[in-house]
């Protein structure tokens, strides 16, 4: 039994020793290969590098564009010399697309009666932008040039739906009523070369060329009415206006084939 003692006592031991020896050479050199040990804490001097961040394509600037404006233009010879002064608006011209033509249905007038009494209706001026008189109130066939026209303001003569005769047509009114009596040879000479001034100055062709009743019929709606009375031939008017350019060497505006009978009536329109 002692024996048996003894022996356990002694492998004890020896097991004791081998537990404590050394690691071997590939432990020691792994922990010898290790970095010192810091305990001050981080280095902020020593950050990494970040990586740049891609910036998104900047556009280019913005190039600034005038807005369009229509001045107007130069005067033009009409087979009369040289236009009036006032006829030439000193401020941008308003779009002008129609001439639209009035008879006053009165005996006598002028642009100051109209004026009041379209004052009196409760309308801001004179609504025509031109008025020719037959030597009552003005001369016989002198052109008076309205406040309208002056400013390039929209007309108050022609009221349809869409208001386009009123917003885009130059309102002539001559003085007299055509049903009953003919307008005067200088009114329609001075209206010819006010026609033909505007046809040419503001590209006006002569379809465009239009008496106050017709509007109805354009614009699908609108005031019916026979002005500028039945004596007031508009075909007329055109085949003048007509003259007077091709007579200075101007051609007759117009976007369209458009050809003219002898009267001045459209022969053939070949608008789509």
């Amino acid at each position: 039994m002692a024996k048996s003692l003894t022996l356990v006592i002694a492998l004890l031991g020896l097991l004791l020793a081998a537990g404590c020896q050394p690691t071997t050479s590939s432990s020691s050199s792994m922990v010898q290969s290790l970095p010192s040990p810091n305990f001050s804490g981080p280095n902020l001097d020593e950050r990494p590098a970040q990586r740049p961040v891609a910036q998104a394509p900047q556009p280019p600037p913005p190039v600034a564009i005038a807005p369009k404006t229509v001045t107007p233009a130069a005067p033009h010879h009409s087979g009369s010399g040289n236009v009036p002064a006032d006829w030439i608006p000193a401020v941008p011209v308003n779009s002008w697309y129609y001439i639209v033509i009035h008879h006053s249905a009165t005996p006598t007038g002028g642009a100051a009666a109209f004026d009041k009494e379209h004052r009196q209706k409760g309308w801001d001026e004179l609504g025509y932008h031109f008025v020719i008189g037959n030597g009552t109130d003005t001369r016989d066939g002198q052109i008076e040039v309205g406040p309208r026209w002056r400013k390039q303001k929209w007309g108050a003569h022609a009221k349809t739906p869409d208001n386009r005769f009123n917003d885009h047509g130059i309102g002539i009114c001559l003085v007299g009523n055509f049903d009953l009596n003919r307008p005067t040879a200088k009114q329609l000479e001075s209206l010819a070369r006010l026609v033909a001034y505007l046809q040419t100055t503001y590209r006006i062709p002569s379809e465009r060329i239009v008496g106050h009743g017709s509007v109805h019929n354009l614009a699908n709606g609108g005031t019916i009415t026979d002005c500028p009375g039945r004596n007031m031939n508009v075909a007329l008017v055109r085949r003048m206006s007509a003259r007077l350019l091709a007579e200075s060497g101007q051609p007759i505006p117009g976007e369209n084939a458009v050809a003219l009978h002898a009267s001045g009536e459209l022969l053939h329109d070949n608008r789509k």
